[in-house]
């Protein structure tokens, strides 16, 4: 919950945008106001406060704990200018508040943290338990200083600025120092040395079987003997995994709240299908598989790190199992847009500055180099990659890694999505950004010629034998289907166009009205509006979208028209 106060009528007014805005995530707090803010920061994980920095801060000062548990405190001025994120830059997240309310308001989000300002990820903000001189490592990135990156397992990271491959040779001679600094990525029980950070990627299931009421102190104990024997680190534990007929059972539930995870549950089908090294008729005649604890943690793959082990306890009424997942590698296909920076989304923004590894077209590079985080490994190549871009960014994902794979547009429309796509399995998983593809841009910029039904046709006979297309131009010619044409003309390719547009002549007027927009959205845009019969096809070019439109699509003032096929009409008084 987001407490907002506010002391006078225009911070009051601000409250009021904020509370409307985000119905469901915010409270208003009403009185005094110092006894507003010490009741909000009490009971809201975070506060935006309309008023002076310097007011908030003697007023939360008193209350301040430490980073890890201290609420997100940002700060809006008088005139509503600027969202200062004041404390729990990270911990609290009042860097991104003071950037969503920022949003909200028109104001100027003002983030002091180090990292954020240069655009370095913290740390302590990766989703991961960290441990070690978090401090000295993050200056060391923000200076410039060699940092290792110690990755024991892959895992799919935000991109940093470090030497991995320079830690990687380092280590295989032996030849860390103790005055380097690294960042070790690791599920394993280690002390980090002094200059390092060690990271505890969530790879570590448990499996665990248990009778009847078998108690939490039995079953939590022997997760933790289990672990430690094996010198693993309980931080580094994803799940719990059962069989469903103990979903309910208090003592998993209780051991799996004290880790501080979640339990997870299979079907006795889905557990006795399971290859294990260590089967038992107990299981088999009590929940109908003939294994628990290993089965529930090998059920989705990985290394089995702990066999089944018994509890200490006499009767014995726990069993577990550890398994170490392999990292599942991501990758986000992102649709740039058109070209126009206002119309790349924030969620594109997002995937591009989470990625690790950046796969594209050079020229489509080129427009968001800039949004990248320093550390970002860019794979780019020329025209005519497609496919091979495709298995480089699933290859690399499969390697574990945060992979961002642009097109232009919208990335499932003509672009990387679908080469991407078929080339990957199940074992990464896949984020579609959706982009403003440039049907939707040139139609912006016409006016409103997609207002009914109507199909986007590429004209390029690359990779489509032309008998199809012609057959599906003539499918939306006798349909009054009105038709963009995406790839419509290049120098190799000059009679498709021509011969697309004598298909629709021989179902529409020769004044059909057509719109022919170059580069939308980019600052060399231009458009035009001409008629079926007057387009010349020798001004189009592979930058164009060409919009035919159907027997209902007008030009009224200057713009094209297609009606949507029905009227609205007036309620009966």
């Amino acid at each position: 919950m987001i407490g907002l106060i506010s002391a006078t009528a225009a911070g009051s007014a601000g409250c009021q945008r904020v509370a409307s805005a985000w119905p469901g995530r915010t409270r208003v707090y009403e009185g005094p106001v110092g006894d507003a803010v010490r009741r909000a920061f009490a009971e809201c994980e975070q506060l935006v406060c309309f008023l002076a920095t310097g007011a908030v801060v003697r007023l939360v000062a008193p209350l301040l704990i430490d980073k890890a548990s201290d609420p997100g405190v940002v700060c809006v001025d008088e005139g509503g200018r600027f969202a200062v994120s004041l404390v729990g830059g990270h911990g609290g997240g009042a860097n991104e508040l003071a950037r969503e309310v920022g949003e909200l308001l028109g104001a100027e989000p003002v983030v002091t943290t180090a990292t954020d300002s240069v655009g370095v990820p913290g740390l302590d903000t990766l989703g991961f338990p960290v441990e070690g001189d978090v401090a000295a490592v993050s200056r060391a990135m923000l200076d410039g200083e060699p940092v290792a990156l110690k990755a024991e397992l892959a895992w799919p990271l935000p991109p940093l600025p470090v030497a991995a491959a320079a830690a990687a040779a380092a280590a295989a001679a032996g030849q860390y120092s103790s005055r380097q600094y690294s960042i070790r990525v690791t599920d394993k029980v280690v002390e980090p040395s002094e200059r390092e950070v060690v990271l505890r990627p969530p790879s570590l299931v448990v499996g665990v079987g248990s009778s009847k009421g078998a108690p939490v102190d039995e079953v939590l104990g022997l997760v933790h003997e289990a672990l430690r024997d094996a010198g693993l680190s309980a931080k580094s534990v994803a799940e719990l995994a059962t069989v469903d007929a103990k979903a309910g059972e208090p003592g998993i539930l209780g051991a799996a709240e004290r880790l501080g995870v979640t339990v997870v549950t299979y079907s006795a089908e889905e557990l006795a299908a399971v290859d294990v090294p260590n089967p038992s008729d107990a299981p088999l005649a009590a929940v109908g598989t003939p294994s628990v604890a290993e089965a529930a943690a090998l059920v989705r793959g990985g290394e089995l790190l702990v066999p089944k082990r018994k509890s200490t306890a006499q009767p014995a009424m726990a069993t577990c199992a550890v398994v170490r997942r392999a990292a599942r590698g991501r990758l986000a296909v992102v649709g740039l847009g058109p070209g126009a920076r206002d119309l790349l989304t924030p969620r594109a923004k997002d995937e591009l500055r989470r990625a690790s590894v950046l796969v594209g077209l050079d020229q489509y590079v080129d427009q968001i180099r800039d949004l990248l985080r320093p550390g970002t490994r860019i794979l780019e190549s020329g025209l005519g990659a497609e496919e091979e871009r495709a298995r480089t960014a699933v290859a690399e994902a499969r390697l574990g890694q945060a992979v961002a794979l642009i097109g232009s547009g919208d990335a499932g429309v003509y672009a990387m999505a679908s080469p991407a796509l078929a080339e990957a399995s199940d074992d990464i998983d896949v984020v579609g950004v959706p982009g403003v593809t440039a049907a939707l841009a040139a139609g912006a910029i016409l006016g409103a010629p997609l207002g009914h039904d109507h199909v986007s046709i590429s004209l390029s006979d690359l990779h489509t034998p032309w008998e199809v297309i012609e057959r599906r131009v003539r499918a939306a010619a006798e349909a009054d289907i009105v038709v963009t044409f995406y790839n419509p003309r290049s120098r190799g390719r000059d009679w498709q166009l021509p011969k697309a547009l004598t298909i629709l002549a021989e179902h529409r007027k020769p004044t059909t009205p057509v719109g022919v927009v170059r580069n939308a959205s980019r600052p060399d845009e231009s458009s035009r509006l001409t008629t079926l019969a007057g387009l010349d096809p020798a001004t189009v070019d592979m930058m164009t979208v060409v919009t035919v439109g159907n027997t209902a699509t007008r030009e009224i003032a200057g713009r094209m028209v297609t009606p949507r096929g029905y009227r609205w009409q007036e309620e009966p008084k």
